[in-house]
Protein backbone atom coordinates (compact mmCIF):
# COMPACT_ATOMS: atom_id res chain seq x y z
CA UNK A 1 0.00 0.00 0.00
CA UNK A 2 1.57 3.23 -0.79
CA UNK A 3 1.80 6.11 0.83
CA UNK A 4 -1.13 8.01 -0.51
CA UNK A 5 -3.56 5.20 -0.42
CA UNK A 6 -2.56 5.31 3.73
CA UNK A 7 -3.83 8.80 4.24
CA UNK A 8 -7.01 8.15 2.85
CA UNK A 9 -7.59 4.83 5.66
CA UNK A 10 -6.30 7.17 8.34
CA UNK A 11 -7.87 9.44 10.42
CA UNK A 12 -5.70 12.62 11.54
CA UNK A 13 -6.60 14.14 14.55
CA UNK A 14 -6.77 17.94 13.73
CA UNK A 15 -9.22 20.91 14.58
CA UNK A 16 -12.45 21.64 12.47
CA UNK A 17 -13.47 25.07 12.13
CA UNK A 18 -16.69 25.35 10.68
CA UNK A 19 -17.99 29.13 9.56
CA UNK A 20 -20.98 29.82 8.83
CA UNK A 21 -22.94 33.30 7.76
CA UNK A 22 -26.02 34.82 9.17
CA UNK A 23 -29.58 35.01 7.45
CA UNK A 24 -27.23 34.09 3.97
CA UNK A 25 -30.52 33.33 2.37
CA UNK A 26 -31.35 37.01 2.53
CA UNK A 27 -28.54 37.90 0.01
CA UNK A 28 -30.03 38.27 -3.85
CA UNK A 29 -27.88 36.70 -6.42
CA UNK A 30 -25.79 40.35 -6.52
CA UNK A 31 -25.09 40.56 -3.42
CA UNK A 32 -24.05 37.10 -2.19
CA UNK A 33 -20.54 36.88 -4.35
CA UNK A 34 -19.59 39.66 -2.48
CA UNK A 35 -20.42 38.57 0.93
CA UNK A 36 -18.69 34.71 -0.25
CA UNK A 37 -15.84 37.49 -1.05
CA UNK A 38 -15.58 39.45 2.29
CA UNK A 39 -15.56 35.90 4.17
CA UNK A 40 -12.59 34.36 2.58
CA UNK A 41 -10.56 37.92 3.20
CA UNK A 42 -11.43 37.99 6.92
CA UNK A 43 -10.60 34.29 7.40
CA UNK A 44 -7.91 33.94 5.14
CA UNK A 45 -6.17 37.86 6.38
CA UNK A 46 -5.90 36.06 10.00
CA UNK A 47 -4.66 32.75 9.24
CA UNK A 48 -1.70 35.10 7.74
CA UNK A 49 -1.48 37.61 10.72
CA UNK A 50 -1.33 34.44 13.24
CA UNK A 51 0.82 32.57 11.04
CA UNK A 52 -0.63 30.19 10.35
CA UNK A 53 0.98 28.44 7.06
CA UNK A 54 -1.70 28.10 4.36
CA UNK A 55 -0.02 24.30 3.36
CA UNK A 56 -1.57 23.72 7.28
CA UNK A 57 -4.53 23.98 6.55
CA UNK A 58 -7.23 22.64 4.20
CA UNK A 59 -10.73 24.58 3.22
CA UNK A 60 -13.92 23.53 1.48
CA UNK A 61 -16.30 26.00 0.41
CA UNK A 62 -19.67 25.82 1.54
CA UNK A 63 -21.44 28.29 -0.32
CA UNK A 64 -22.27 30.63 2.55
CA UNK A 65 -19.52 29.87 4.32
CA UNK A 66 -16.40 27.67 4.51
CA UNK A 67 -15.53 24.45 6.47
CA UNK A 68 -11.55 24.25 7.57
CA UNK A 69 -9.15 21.69 9.12
CA UNK A 70 -6.27 22.36 10.17
CA UNK A 71 -3.00 20.65 10.64
CA UNK A 72 -1.83 19.12 14.30
CA UNK A 73 0.85 20.58 14.10
CA UNK A 74 -0.38 23.71 14.41
CA UNK A 75 -1.36 25.01 18.27
CA UNK A 76 -4.57 24.66 18.90
CA UNK A 77 -4.40 27.40 21.29
CA UNK A 78 -2.80 29.73 18.02
CA UNK A 79 -6.06 29.28 16.21
CA UNK A 80 -8.58 29.87 19.34
CA UNK A 81 -6.47 32.67 20.66
CA UNK A 82 -5.05 35.21 18.33
CA UNK A 83 -6.34 33.82 14.95
CA UNK A 84 -9.93 34.53 17.00
CA UNK A 85 -9.09 38.06 17.76
CA UNK A 86 -8.01 38.04 13.84
CA UNK A 87 -10.94 36.92 12.67
CA UNK A 88 -12.76 39.76 14.86
CA UNK A 89 -10.54 42.70 13.73
CA UNK A 90 -10.86 41.64 10.18
CA UNK A 91 -14.93 41.35 10.58
CA UNK A 92 -15.57 44.72 11.93
CA UNK A 93 -13.41 46.11 9.75
CA UNK A 94 -15.30 45.00 6.46
CA UNK A 95 -18.91 45.75 8.62
CA UNK A 96 -17.94 49.99 8.76
CA UNK A 97 -18.86 49.99 5.69
CA UNK A 98 -21.85 47.71 5.56
CA UNK A 99 -25.45 49.11 5.86
CA UNK A 100 -26.02 45.49 6.87
CA UNK A 101 -23.51 44.38 8.79
CA UNK A 102 -22.16 40.46 8.12
CA UNK A 103 -22.39 38.16 10.75
CA UNK A 104 -20.51 34.92 11.29
CA UNK A 105 -21.17 31.78 13.44
CA UNK A 106 -18.05 29.44 14.08
CA UNK A 107 -18.08 26.23 15.50
CA UNK A 108 -14.70 24.34 16.77
CA UNK A 109 -14.25 21.09 17.43
CA UNK A 110 -10.94 18.71 18.16
CA UNK A 111 -11.26 14.80 16.49
CA UNK A 112 -10.19 12.41 14.02
CA UNK A 113 -10.82 13.65 10.62
CA UNK A 114 -10.70 11.72 7.33
CA UNK A 115 -9.27 13.30 4.16
CA UNK A 116 -10.23 12.06 0.36
CA UNK A 117 -10.05 13.66 -3.28
CA UNK A 118 -13.45 15.55 -2.09
CA UNK A 119 -12.73 16.77 1.05
CA UNK A 120 -13.24 15.84 4.67
CA UNK A 121 -15.49 13.53 6.68
CA UNK A 122 -16.17 12.31 10.37
CA UNK A 123 -17.79 12.74 13.40
CA UNK A 124 -15.75 15.64 14.44
CA UNK A 125 -16.88 17.45 11.23
CA UNK A 126 -20.21 16.71 12.12
CA UNK A 127 -19.65 18.23 15.44
CA UNK A 128 -18.30 21.66 14.46
CA UNK A 129 -21.13 22.00 11.75
CA UNK A 130 -23.59 21.21 14.19
CA UNK A 131 -22.33 23.70 16.79
CA UNK A 132 -22.16 26.74 14.27
CA UNK A 133 -25.67 25.94 12.85
CA UNK A 134 -27.28 25.63 16.61
CA UNK A 135 -30.10 27.30 17.45
CA UNK A 136 -28.41 28.95 20.36
CA UNK A 137 -25.53 30.17 18.44
CA UNK A 138 -28.47 31.81 15.61
CA UNK A 139 -30.14 33.36 18.57
CA UNK A 140 -26.97 34.90 19.97
CA UNK A 141 -26.18 36.37 17.38
CA UNK A 142 -29.21 38.13 16.95
CA UNK A 143 -30.20 38.63 20.54
CA UNK A 144 -26.42 40.70 21.21
CA UNK A 145 -26.63 42.31 17.80
CA UNK A 146 -22.58 40.65 17.30
CA UNK A 147 -20.74 40.50 14.93
CA UNK A 148 -19.16 37.15 15.49
CA UNK A 149 -20.01 33.97 17.63
CA UNK A 150 -17.54 31.12 18.71
CA UNK A 151 -18.95 27.88 19.94
CA UNK A 152 -16.18 24.98 20.90
CA UNK A 153 -17.45 21.31 22.04
CA UNK A 154 -17.32 20.56 25.90
CA UNK A 155 -14.41 18.55 25.11
CA UNK A 156 -12.26 21.89 23.42
CA UNK A 157 -13.32 23.49 26.11
CA UNK A 158 -12.20 21.25 28.72
CA UNK A 159 -8.79 20.10 26.75
CA UNK A 160 -8.26 23.72 25.97
CA UNK A 161 -9.64 26.72 26.86
CA UNK A 162 -10.32 26.37 30.87
CA UNK A 163 -6.38 26.17 30.91
CA UNK A 164 -6.17 29.66 29.45
CA UNK A 165 -3.59 31.14 26.88
CA UNK A 166 -2.65 33.95 24.95
CA UNK A 167 -6.10 35.48 24.02
CA UNK A 168 -7.91 32.58 25.92
CA UNK A 169 -9.70 34.04 28.89
CA UNK A 170 -12.60 30.75 30.00
CA UNK A 171 -14.30 33.18 32.21
CA UNK A 172 -15.85 35.02 28.99
CA UNK A 173 -17.81 31.86 27.71
CA UNK A 174 -21.09 30.72 29.14
CA UNK A 175 -22.07 27.21 28.70
CA UNK A 176 -25.50 25.60 27.06
CA UNK A 177 -26.85 22.44 25.96
CA UNK A 178 -28.03 21.40 22.59
CA UNK A 179 -30.36 19.07 21.20
CA UNK A 180 -28.34 17.79 18.64
CA UNK A 181 -29.45 14.71 15.29
CA UNK A 182 -26.85 13.14 17.85
CA UNK A 183 -28.43 13.34 20.88
CA UNK A 184 -27.87 16.18 23.54
CA UNK A 185 -24.58 17.58 24.06
CA UNK A 186 -22.30 20.53 25.95
CA UNK A 187 -21.58 23.64 24.09
CA UNK A 188 -19.62 26.56 25.22
CA UNK A 189 -20.27 30.13 23.47
CA UNK A 190 -18.17 33.31 23.60
CA UNK A 191 -18.71 36.55 21.82
CA UNK A 192 -14.89 38.07 21.36
CA UNK A 193 -14.29 41.41 22.81
CA UNK A 194 -17.15 40.71 25.15
CA UNK A 195 -18.22 39.25 28.95
CA UNK A 196 -19.35 35.67 28.89
CA UNK A 197 -22.62 36.17 27.35
CA UNK A 198 -26.25 35.51 29.13
CA UNK A 199 -28.00 32.61 26.89
CA UNK A 200 -31.10 33.39 25.32
CA UNK A 201 -33.86 31.44 26.21
CA UNK A 202 -35.58 29.05 23.93
CA UNK A 203 -38.69 30.59 22.59
CA UNK A 204 -42.07 29.37 24.04
CA UNK A 205 -44.82 28.27 22.37
CA UNK A 206 -47.85 30.61 21.99
CA UNK A 207 -50.50 29.96 24.77
CA UNK A 208 -52.86 30.70 22.16
CA UNK A 209 -52.39 27.52 20.60
CA UNK A 210 -53.26 27.21 17.03
CA UNK A 211 -55.48 30.39 17.03
CA UNK A 212 -52.44 32.46 17.63
CA UNK A 213 -50.54 31.39 14.09
CA UNK A 214 -53.72 32.42 12.06
CA UNK A 215 -55.11 28.52 13.07
CA UNK A 216 -58.64 28.53 13.27
CA UNK A 217 -59.80 26.75 17.32
CA UNK A 218 -61.94 24.22 17.78
CA UNK A 219 -64.64 24.02 20.75
CA UNK A 220 -62.29 21.48 21.70
CA UNK A 221 -59.69 23.82 22.46
CA UNK A 222 -62.06 25.86 24.89
CA UNK A 223 -61.11 25.46 28.11
CA UNK A 224 -64.12 23.99 30.39
CA UNK A 225 -64.30 26.39 33.18
CA UNK A 226 -67.46 27.97 34.54
CA UNK A 227 -68.14 31.84 34.40
CA UNK A 228 -66.24 32.26 30.71
CA UNK A 229 -66.48 35.46 29.71
CA UNK A 230 -67.37 36.00 26.14
CA UNK A 231 -66.99 39.60 24.61
CA UNK A 232 -67.77 41.46 21.83
CA UNK A 233 -64.41 40.40 20.48
CA UNK A 234 -65.33 36.73 20.36
CA UNK A 235 -66.93 37.46 16.60
CA UNK A 236 -63.07 38.47 15.19
CA UNK A 237 -62.50 34.40 13.92
CA UNK A 238 -65.91 34.86 12.22
CA UNK A 239 -67.20 36.59 8.67
CA UNK A 240 -67.20 40.03 9.81
CA UNK A 241 -67.04 40.01 13.56
CA UNK A 242 -70.91 41.44 14.28
CA UNK A 243 -71.95 40.83 17.38
CA UNK A 244 -75.50 40.09 18.85
CA UNK A 245 -75.34 42.49 21.76
CA UNK A 246 -74.20 46.45 21.45
CA UNK A 247 -70.46 47.03 21.12
CA UNK A 248 -67.88 45.95 24.29
CA UNK A 249 -71.27 43.79 25.62
CA UNK A 250 -69.95 40.64 27.65
CA UNK A 251 -71.74 37.59 28.87
CA UNK A 252 -71.13 35.38 31.60
CA UNK A 253 -72.10 31.85 30.67
CA UNK A 254 -73.00 28.80 32.68
CA UNK A 255 -73.13 26.01 30.14
CA UNK A 256 -73.99 26.02 26.45
CA UNK A 257 -74.32 29.82 24.26
CA UNK A 258 -75.34 30.26 20.98
CA UNK A 259 -75.35 32.74 18.40
CA UNK A 260 -77.61 33.31 15.82
CA UNK A 261 -77.65 36.35 13.55
CA UNK A 262 -79.96 37.49 10.23
CA UNK A 263 -80.67 33.55 9.77
CA UNK A 264 -84.17 32.93 7.75
CA UNK A 265 -85.02 29.13 8.14
CA UNK A 266 -87.72 27.07 5.94
CA UNK A 267 -88.82 24.38 8.14
CA UNK A 268 -89.48 24.53 12.18
CA UNK A 269 -85.68 24.27 13.83
CA UNK A 270 -84.83 23.23 17.09
CA UNK A 271 -82.09 25.08 19.12
CA UNK A 272 -80.44 24.34 21.88
CA UNK A 273 -79.22 21.34 24.05
CA UNK A 274 -81.89 17.95 23.47
CA UNK A 275 -81.88 16.28 26.62
CA UNK A 276 -82.22 12.76 28.25
CA UNK A 277 -86.06 13.70 28.80
CA UNK A 278 -86.94 15.11 26.07
CA UNK A 279 -89.01 13.62 23.37
CA UNK A 280 -88.81 13.96 19.50
CA UNK A 281 -91.82 15.07 17.84
CA UNK A 282 -92.46 11.91 15.99
CA UNK A 283 -92.78 10.43 19.58
CA UNK A 284 -95.54 12.88 20.52
CA UNK A 285 -97.17 12.37 17.74
CA UNK A 286 -96.76 15.88 16.18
Amino acid sequence: MNDDAMDLTEARYELVISVDARRSGEYDDVDKPRMRARIYRVLETAFTHAKVARDAVHMEDRGDGVLLAVAGRIAVTRLLGLWMVEVHENLRDENRALRVPLGLRIGMHVGPVRHDARGISGRAVDLACRLADSPVARRLLDAEKADLVLVTSNSLYEDVVSGGGKFIEAARYSPARLELKEGEVTAWFQLPGRPAPEIPAEPRPSAGGPSSTGGARSAADTPDTPDTPVGADAGADGDDGADAGSPGTQYTVHGDMSQHHDNVYQQPVHIGRITGGARSRKERGE
